[in-house]
C-alpha cells in the first residue's frame, strides 16, 4: 500500500533525481519465421516483429503518462539471427535489414539479436554469419549485434575471439564517417544471458517464451541523492541506504513491467536492476563512487566502492521483484556516463583500471574509444582478457570498444544522444598476435565441472 510520503518521494525521484524506466524490451521468438529461402524468411521476420510489437510504443507512452515515470527507450530483441539463417548464412544480411526496417516501422530506438552463440566452437554457418556483421551494421541504423565467445561451462573459443577483433575493426572502418558507430552497436560476450533488456547486447534466448516483456530500471541519480543525505555515515550504513533505494527503484520497474506485459499480450519476463548511466549531469555511476569517498573515479578505492555498490543494488532489488534477471548491477560505460567521461578526459581512469572494475560489476569494458590503428589482435586480446574474467568468476562480461578510424589518443568520438562522447584512450603497444593466432580453446575452469 502506497502512502502519501511514498507518492511524493517517487515524484521527487522523477523530477529531480533522474529516476526512469530505462527500457521496455519485448523479446520475440523468430523460430516460426524460418522458410526455405532468405527472402521468404526476411519477409516473415518483418511481419512477425511488426505484428507482435505493434503497440509497444503506444503502451509505453500510456504507462508513462499514467504512472508519471518516464519510459526512455522502447526496444525489441529477437532470437539470435545466426540460428534463423543457418541454411543461408551468406544472406543473413537480408534478415538484418528486415529487422532494421521493422524497428523503423515500429518507431523503436534499437533492435537487438543479430547475434551468434559460439562459446564452445564455431560452426561453418556461424563463421559466415559473423563475417556479415560489419556490413550489416554499416547499412542499418537501429540494429544491434552480439557474439558470445565463451562461458564458464565451455571455456573460451579463441577462434571466435580472433574473429571478433577483426569484426570490431571492420565495423568501425565501414562507419568511419560516423566515428566508427558500427562498433558501438556490437558486443562480444562471455556468459551472455538470454533475457537482457539492454542494448547493444540484447537477444531473445531459445529457452524463453514466445513473446516476453523485460524491463530495465535505472536510477544512478536517485542513489547518489540518497547517499548525499548521509555524508558522514560509515560504509555499512551507506550499503543499507543503497539497498533501500534499490528496492524502491525496482518496485517501480516491477509495476510497469507487469502492466506492460498484460497490455501487450506477452509474458512478464524479468526486471533488470542495473544502474545504467547517461551523459546527463547527475545520472552517473561514477559520481556515486565519488560520493562514497573516492576523489575521482579511477583512483585507489574505486574497485572496492564499486563492489559494494553492485552488491547492495542486487540485495535491495532482488526483494522487490518476483523475477530479477538480465545483467542487474552497475554499468560503467565510458561514453555514456558523464563522470567516466570527465575522468577519462583528465587521464584519471585507464583501460587497466576499468578492467579491474569489471571483476566486481555488471558487464565489462563498455563504450571505450581506442585509436583506429589498434591492431585487430590487440582488440582480440582485450576481449580474451575480459572473457577470462567472466569465465573464471562465473559472471557475464563483455567488450564494446570503438577503434575510432583516423583518430588517436587525445581525440574524441561523439555519437550524440544516449551513446554520448568519449576521449580516445590509450592501449598497451605490446604485440599479442602470437597468443591470438594460436587458436584453439582456453579450457573451462575446474569449478565448471558440476553436475
Amino acid at each position: 500500500m502506497f502512502t502519501n510520503f511514498d507518492v511524493l518521494e517517487t515524484i521527487d525521484m522523477v523530477q529531480k533525481e533522474h529516476l526512469d524506466i530505462r527500457t521496455i524490451t519485448m523479446g520475440i521468438s523468430l523460430l516460426p519465421c524460418i522458410r526455405e529461402t532468405a527472402e521468404e524468411t526476411a519477409l516473415a521476420v518483418y511481419d512477425r516483429v511488426c505484428s507482435k510489437a505493434k503497440d509497444i510504443v503506444k503502451t509505453a507512452e500510456s504507462l508513462s503518462g499514467e504512472y508519471g515515470i518516464p519510459i526512455v527507450n522502447k526496444r525489441v530483441s529477437v532470437t539470435p539471427v545466426s540460428l534463423i539463417t543457418a541454411a543461408f548464412p551468406e544472406k543473413a544480411g537480408l534478415v538484418g535489414k528486415a529487422l532494421d526496417n521493422a524497428a523503423k516501422t515500429l518507431g523503436i530506438d534499437f533492435l537487438g539479436g543479430y547475434s551468434a552463440l559460439v562459446h564452445k566452437a564455431t560452426a561453418a554457418y556461424e563463421r559466415t554469419f559473423i563475417q556479415t556483421i560489419p556490413e550489416v551494421l554499416a547499412t542499418t541504423d537501429r540494429l544491434c549485434s552480439s557474439v558470445n565467445v565463451g562461458s564458464t561451462r565451455s571455456g573460451i573459443n579463441m577462434e571466435a575471439v580472433k574473429m571478433m577483433g577483426e569484426t570490431f575493426k571492420e565495423a568501425a572502418r565501414l562507419t568511419a564517417d560516423k566515428d566508427g558507430i558500427g562498433a558501438a552497436k556490437l558486443v562480444a560476450f562471455c556468459n551472455a544471458v538470454e533475457d537482457n533488456p539492454f542494448m547493444a547486447g540484447a537477444f531473445h534466448g531459445v529457452g524463453e517464451a514466445d513473446v516476453v516483456v523485460n524491463v530495465g530500471v535505472s536510477g544512478p541519480g536517485v542513489v547518489k541523492h540518497a547517499l548525499e543525505k548521509i555524508p558522514e555515515a560509515d560504509l555499512t550504513d551507506a550499503a543499507e541506504m543503497i539497498k533501500r533505494t534499490a528496492f524502491k527503484i525496482t518496485r517501480a520497474g516491477q509495476l510497469v513491467a507487469k502492466e506492460a506485459a498484460k497490455r501487450l499480450n506477452a509474458q512478464f519476463g524479468i526486471v533488470d536492476l542495473s544502474l545504467a548511466p547517461t551523459p546527463a549531469m547527475g545520472d552517473s555511476v561514477a559520481q556515486i563512487l565519488e560520493e562514497l569517498g573516492v576523489e575521482t573515479v579511477g583512483g585507489h578505492g574505486t574497485t572496492a566502492a564499486l563492489a559494494m555498490l553492485n552488491d547492495a543494488v542486487k540485495k535491495g532489488g532482488v526483494m522487490a521483484s518476483s523475477r530479477v534477471g538480465g545483467l542487474s548491477g552497475a554499468f560503467i560505460p565510458v561514453s555514456e556516463d558523464i563522470g567516466m567521461i570527465q575522468a577519462a578526459e583528465a587521464g584519471k581512469i585507464t583501460l587497466d583500471k576499468l578492467e579491474a572494475m569489471t571483476c566486481v560489476c555488471s558487464v565489462g569494458l563498455d563504450m571505450i574509444a581506442i585509436s583506429g590503428d589498434t591492431p585487430a589482435t590487440t582488440i582480440s586480446a582485450i576481449i580474451a582478457d575480459e572473457a577470462a574474467i567472466g569465465m573464471i568468476n562465473n559472471k557475464t562480461t563483455a567488450v564494446r570498444v570503438i577503434p575510432a578510424p583516423n583518430k588517436t589518443v587525445g581525440d574524441q568520438v561523439n555519437f550524440g544522444g544516449l551513446l554520448g562522447r568519449a576521449p580516445v584512450m590509450p592501449v598497451h603497444n605490446t604485440d599479442s598476435s602470437r597468443l591470438i593466432n594460436r587458436g584453439g580453446n582456453i579450457p573451462a575452469p575446474i569449478h565448471s565441472f558440476k553436475n
